[in-house]
């Protein structure tokens, strides 16, 4: 858990420096994100008259998005380089879901003209461009857009556009209340729920998380699970709207509760594991039950899912640790070089100022 820093001379942004701190309940909320979004996909959760799937894969949903808002926040408080930045996060995105996109958009038989919104990552917006196998990474579509966004704040403004952050999450959810849309898979009606978790960064990391940690504290967080999975119902659309924020609770008492099982639970080996393998099972879980896996009556297409929830995992793990691997351990180093570069241009600066 980090402290407070100081605001003395040389002013609070200025001293923000060193290692990003590591939350490892980050990772447990991580791996039990992932696994409720491919129960919601691949699994009934109930009879089909609660619409429990379509709830419970929301809900998933959010909190992988707070965590994502809340880590892209992080690292550029830490790390307010944009190329490095983008370096890393282009080199930890684009290889799986350009070789997924590669890969499905011709069993699709995808018109050539949806390629451009696949590959730049705005299929996800109106006219739409998704297709059966491509329908879930709508959500790879929200977070890059997110990412340019940020980007682009903190080109213009440092790492003080962050600060805007939080504004821009209220006149998104604003904009969700004007428009009743409780869900939707539109950046404009859905980015919220990355933005409220870039604001608990800011919380967390900024002078003041003290008042912030004791007000988390008393919260029961399986009260908020409860909340959470009945935020993304649709017979409860009011309640959808909250769905961001009490998501981003969720995750920050969970911040700051420490010694409780779900603690434990939510630091275990498993569950960092399930984490580190997160992206790639979200990518290709829908290729594993398309075809013969996927067809049959209910009772022979469930039989199935064994074999499918397998070849996931299996393929996750692969992906992971060998095709990903080398992508992303590419871009620590050219990410290494731009940041060392800068370093020694400033070295240079300083060494010609003194002379």
């Amino acid at each position: 858990m980090t402290k407070p820093v100081s605001t003395e001379k040389s002013g609070y942004w200025e001293q923000i420096t060193g290692k990003m701190p590591h939350f490892a309940a980050l990772d447990g909320w991580r791996g039990i994100s992932i696994l409720v979004v491919l129960a919601a996909h691949m699994l009934p959760l109930g009879p089909k008259r609660f619409e429990m799937n379509g709830a419970v894969g929301a809900a998933g949903m959010a909190l992988f998005f707070t965590l994502s808002g809340f880590l892209i926040t992080s690292t550029l408080l830490y790390q307010p380089s944009v190329p490095v930045f983008a370096i890393r996060r282009f080199c930890r995105i684009l290889p799986l879901a350009w070789l997924y996109m590669l890969i499905t958009l011709p069993i699709m038989h995808t018109a050539y003209a949806a390629y451009p919104a696949h590959f730049l990552f705005y299929a996800n917006l109106p006219p739409f461009w998704l297709g059966d196998l491509t329908a879930h990474l709508w959500s790879l579509c929200v977070e890059m857009q997110f990412y340019i966004g940020v980007a682009v704040l903190c080109l213009l403004l440092g790492r003080r556009g962050l600060l805007v952050l939080p504004i821009l999450c209220l006149a998104v959810t604003a904009n969700r209340i004007i428009h009743g849309e409780g869900e939707s898979i539109v950046t404009w009606f859905r980015v919220d729920e990355i933005l409220v978790g870039a604001t608990l960064a800011l919380l967390m990391h900024l002078p003041g998380s003290d008042k912030l940690r004791r007000w988390l504290m008393p919260i029961n967080p399986y009260l908020l699970m409860v909340l959470l999975i009945a935020a993304g119902h649709n017979r409860l659309p009011w309640l959808n709207y909250a769905r961001p924020y009490i998501a981003a609770t969720l995750v920050g008492c969970t911040l700051v509760r420490k010694h409780n099982i779900l603690s434990v639970a939510l630091e275990s080996t498993f569950l960092r594991y399930i984490a580190k393998v997160s992206y790639a099972l979200y990518v290709l879980h829908p290729l594993t039950v398309h075809g013969w896996l996927g067809s049959g009556g209910t009772m022979v297409k469930y039989a199935k899912r064994p074999l499918c929830f397998a070849l996931t995992f299996l393929g996750a793990h692969l992906s992971t640790n060998y095709y990903e691997h080398y992508w992303i351990q590419w871009g620590k180093k050219a990410s290494k070089r731009i940041a060392n570069g800068r370093k020694n241009e400033l070295l240079k600066s300083q060494t010609e100022t003194a002379a």
